[in-house]
Formats: C-alpha cells, sequence, structure tokens
C-alpha cells in the first residue's frame, strides 16, 4: 500500500510517500520560518496562503524523489487536527480532493498521534506497549501506548507547553525567532551553577506540568541581572536545566507507575541535545530503552503523517466525502486498531 502524507497544521509544510513493504520512499519539507520571523511568531493567515503556494510543488517533487505516479497511490492521509484552523484546512482539502480524483480512500491524521509514531520509521522502532513524551510547541503529554490508538492520558501541561515556555524565554533574551533551538544554543556557553531555577510541580505527587512559571522567573531574573552576554547564557542555561530535570522526574514517575520499560521521546523539543542525554541516562539506570525519531521528523514533517495514515488505512479506516478540520481534538478520542 502506497500512502501520500500531507501535513499543514502551523508553519511548515510536509509531504512524504510511505509504502507498507518498502518503507519511507520520499519526504520534502518547506518552513515558514522566514515568512514569520519578521512578526516574532507565527501569523495564521500567512500560514495558511504559503501552504497554498508549496503544498503541489512539494508534491511533484517527492513523487520524482519516489519514481512513481499519482495513479500508483492506494491512499491519502493528511493532518486534520489540532492546529491552526486554516492551515488544517489546506491540507485537508486538497488530500481528501486529490484522493476523490483518484477515486482511493482518504483517512485524517491526529497531529499528535503523527508524532507520537514517528519513532516507528526508525530502526530499531519501539515495540508496543511504551510511554510516549510528547513535547512538541503547543503540546506537552505524557501517554502510556498499548497500541496504534489505544492511548492512555497520563499527565500534560496545565497551561504552556515546554516548547512555548523555550519560545517564549528566548523572545525575553532577545533570540531570533524560531527561539527554542536559538536558546539551547545560548544554553551550551552557560555557566551551570550561577542560577537555579525552579521545577515546576515535582514536589506534589501527579504527571502534569506546568511551565508558565519558568517564562516569569526567567523575566524576573533578567530584571535583576545585568545586561552582558555571559549573564544571558547562565539564564539560558538555567532555564533549559530546569525544562529538561522536570521532564525526566515526570518520565520517571510515569515509568514507575506503568511498570513499562521503554519510552518514546517525540516532537520538537525531544531533538533537544540536553534532554536527550537526561533521559538516555535514566533509561540506562532502569535497564530500559529510549526511541526518538531522526531529528528531521523530530518538528513537523509529512513522513509521520504518511506513516500514521498508511496504519489507519491498512486498518480499513477511511473519511467520507465531507472535508473536517479540527483546531482542538484530543488525542484519547481515536480509534483504536
Amino acid at each position: 500500500m502506497l500512502v501520500l502524507g500531507i501535513e499543514t497544521s502551523c508553519d511548515e509544510t510536509g509531504v512524504a510517500l510511505y509504502d507498507g513493504e518498502r518503507g519511507l520512499l520520499g519526504h520534502a519539507l518547506y518552513s515558514q520560518v522566514e515568512v514569520h520571523a519578521p512578526y516574532g511568531g507565527v501569523v495564521p493567515e500567512l500560514a495558511s496562503r504559503d501552504h497554498v503556494r508549496k503544498l503541489l510543488p512539494l508534491l511533484e517533487e517527492v513523487f520524482e524523489q519516489a519514481g512513481v505516479r499519482r495513479a500508483d497511490l492506494d491512499g491519502v492521509a493528511f493532518t486534520a487536527g489540532p492546529g491552526l484552523i486554516g492551515a488544517l484546512l489546506v491540507g485537508a482539502s486538497f488530500g481528501r480532493s486529490l484522493a476523490w480524483s483518484l477515486g482511493i480512500p482518504a483517512v485524517a491524521v491526529h497531529h499528535m498521534e503523527g508524532h507520537l509514531l514517528a519513532p516507528m520509521l526508525e530502526d530499531p522502532a519501539p515495540t508496543f506497549p511504551f510511554v510516549a513524551l510528547l513535547v512538541s510547541g503547543g503540546h506537552t503529554l505524557l501517554v502510556q501506548v498499548e497500541g496504534v490508538g489505544a492511548y492512555t492520558l497520563l499527565g500534560e501541561s496545565v497551561d504552556d507547553a515546554a516548547g512555548e515556555a523555550f519560545d517564549k524565554t528566548a523572545k525575553l533574551l532577545g533570540l531570533p525567532y524560531p527561539g527554542g533551538p536559538e536558546l539551547a544554543k545560548l544554553a551550551q556557553q552557560g555557566d551551570p551553577t550561577r542560577y537555579r531555577f525552579p521545577r515546576p510541580m515535582t514536589d506534589r505527587p501527579g504527571l502534569d506540568f506546568s511551565f508558565s512559571g519558568l517564562k516569569t522567573f526567567a523575566l524576573t531574573t533578567l530584571r535583576d541581572a545585568d545586561n552582558e552576554p555571559q549573564t544571558r547564557a547562565d539564564i539560558a542555561r538555567a532555564f533549559e536545566d530546569a525544562v529538561v530535570d522536570t521532564l525526566a522526574i515526570k518520565c520517571k514517575r510515569a515509568l514507575e507507575q506503568t511498570g513499562l520499560t521503554r519510552l518514546v521521546v517525540a516532537g520538537g523539543v525531544g531533538a533537544n541535545r540536553s534532554l536527550r542525554a537526561r533521559l538516555q541516562t535514566l533509561l540506562d539506570e532502569r535497564h530500559g530503552q529510549v526511541f526518538y525519531p531522526r531529528p528531521e521528523f523530530c518538528t513537523d514533517n509529512g513522513a509521520m503523517i504518511a506513516y500514521a495514515g498508511f496504519r489507519r488505512l491498512q486498518a480499513g479506516l477511511h473519511e467520507p466525502l465531507a472535508i473536517e478540520a479540527r483546531a482542538r481534538w484530543l488525542l484519547t478520542d481515536l480509534e483504536a486498531l
């Protein structure tokens, strides 16, 4: 089964082809960073327009990579939520219409399920069951995963997600957009002993997260500090250490609570080097395994949507002709395969 995957949930346009026997055949991604950088954040209307401009050229690029034709497709998968509703409707309209024109089934994919299943594209791939830490720009979730669609929510952020906190703190530090990777880069030059930020919600039971207070703590620390470059690096380091420690503490609790020894980490923040090192140490101590997508598949991409769509199309699921997208969509509402 050859499946086309389309991702347009926010500010990256992703297209990929996944074959059930041959694996990933091709993928292409366009980032809108330059479009949104002057505004310091994503402008939804500009994002939607750019998806319209880029989808067809990316589609042709991927077909050329893979050496296949549209007529060879057996199904189309598109991100239907959660995300920016205008951006989602671009991909949903394009994908559903293409499938209809070819007389093949289409399936709507949950953006976070795409991230969760992205490590399945790697070798070795994780096996069920496992605990998943999903840390993207707008979401921070801990999920117990028994199979595709069989998800139990263990904990989530009650305010800012980890990625949002990274971006907002980077803006306070005067770093360019997108701020998360820039803050992580600056933190490498920081002194880990100069400042210590709190580890929010780790002094109480439970697996929920809260990161908005860290942003405020960074703001007050900056106001009381000098404006030297080294000071900004030290604050970046203290912030990153606090986020990494908090995520690691919660992952350890989730593994203890479920009795599982496999951890999957996906989403943009999952590419953070300090987080990867800390979680690797944690799983080594517990004689377990931690799995990640390759760095290029940590951020939004079409490959993860193609794979997630393949699993659902393979199970016989498909969408009616009506085109639907959801700005909000609970991961736990998905049908288990």
